[in-house]
């Protein structure tokens, strides 16, 4: 299965724009995610009919902040059970294989706001018995080698120490559950990595 999960930082941008059509033409994606789209349904739909992606699932933006973007194929069997400004959980089937179920989330870049989201993610996790994957932006930068760019990055930071030990009890308690992924960057360009993904059973 091809999956691409971008936070695009906006899709008001005409390379941005260039950059993911090009992407789903290459890799024929069966699903795309995309975070902080900061665009209304109307415009977004255009662009999902250019790269021929037949379903959808929006959360609008709040302003011009925020926005989510969930597309899929006819081969992908999708259902959306929970949603919020920022996360869409799914349950998904593709090709008749086995069930499993994909959160796609987009973590609050605040301080204030992260650890009650984590808390609601474990909670809904709770409820879960099953194939479970996470995909999309965590806001949380493990080590600098995941950090291009931008303000100097500092292990001893409060701020940091949080919101790791926060994504680190999720791992812990859902222990073959995936919350990395490729890298990506912190720099304001854009650098797209493409993986091939499986979602692993929960233990």
């Amino acid at each position: 299965m091809a999956m691409l999960v971008w936070n695009v930082r906006g899709l008001g941008n005409k390379d941005t724009v260039c950059a993911l059509k090009n992407l789903c033409f290459k890799y024929k994606n069966d699903i795309v995610f995309l975070s902080e789209t900061k665009q209304k349904k109307s415009y977004l739909e255009k662009i999902r009919t250019r790269v021929k992606m037949d379903n959808t699932f929006y959360v609008e933006p709040i302003g011009i902040a925020g926005g989510l973007a969930l597309w899929w194929n006819n081969e992908v069997k999708l259902s959306v059970l929970y949603s919020d400004k920022n996360l869409i959980d799914t349950i998904i089937s593709i090709n008749g294989e086995p069930e499993w179920f994909g959160t796609f989330i987009y973590a609050p870049p605040y301080e204030e706001e992260k650890q009650e989201f984590w808390e609601r993610l474990g909670k809904l996790r709770d409820n879960v018995n099953g194939k479970w994957c996470i995909m999309g932006d965590t806001n949380v930068v493990a080590s600098p080698s995941e950090k291009y760019g931008g303000a100097p990055f500092d292990l001893n930071s409060a701020k940091w120490k949080n919101g790791h030990q926060q994504k680190k009890e999720i791992k812990e308690e859902h222990s073959e559950s995936s919350l990395g992924g490729p890298k990506s960057s912190y720099g304001g360009g854009i650098e797209i990595s493409m993986e091939r993904t499986k979602p692993r059973q929960l233990t």
